[in-house]
């Protein structure tokens, strides 16, 4: 298996694993909310249902979230080769090794080091469009790439 497609493997992966941890938070939050019953105590009633709701929606932004990061992951080629870092990039530089995809953090493979990100973060947006030589500057420190796949 090639490295991009182990990193793809893993962000989609990473991906799959939070749409479910919010499908079953916002399950459970439907199941709280229909066996909640009116109870005599009725301002603790609706302050319940009304902090329910308000989890509810914040699944809810948050699954769509996720539905945007998979999005992202559709549009990467793991077979594609880059001559310029781009989306689906896997970037080797004197400092670090990153997958330009989705940020889902730092991945070992065959002993190496690699931080899933997305086009959106600082690093990235200095390495987009960069070829094999270049050099950008970030955080003060002088970073050259030494590979793209």
């Amino acid at each position: 298996m090639s490295i991009k497609l182990e990193l793809y493997d893993f962000c989609l992966e990473f991906v799959d694993n939070r749409f479910q941890i919010i499908q079953n938070t916002i399950k459970e939050i439907q199941e709280s909310l229909l066996s909640e019953t009116k109870s005599s105590a009725g301002d603790k009633h609706e302050t319940g249902r009304a902090m329910l709701q308000l989890e509810r929606e914040k699944s809810g932004n948050q699954l769509a979230e996720i539905q945007k990061l998979k999005a992202i992951l559709n549009k990467v080629n793991s077979e594609a080769k880059h001559q310029k870092i781009a989306l689906g990039s896997v970037v080797y530089t004197t400092q670090s090794n990153y997958f330009i995809a989705i940020s889902a953090g730092e991945i070992v493979s065959d002993s190496k080091r690699f931080y899933a990100i997305s086009q959106a973060t600082p690093i990235a947006k200095l390495l987009i469009s960069k070829t094999v030589g270049d050099e950008v500057l970030f955080r003060n420190t002088t970073i050259r790439i030494t590979q793209i796949l």
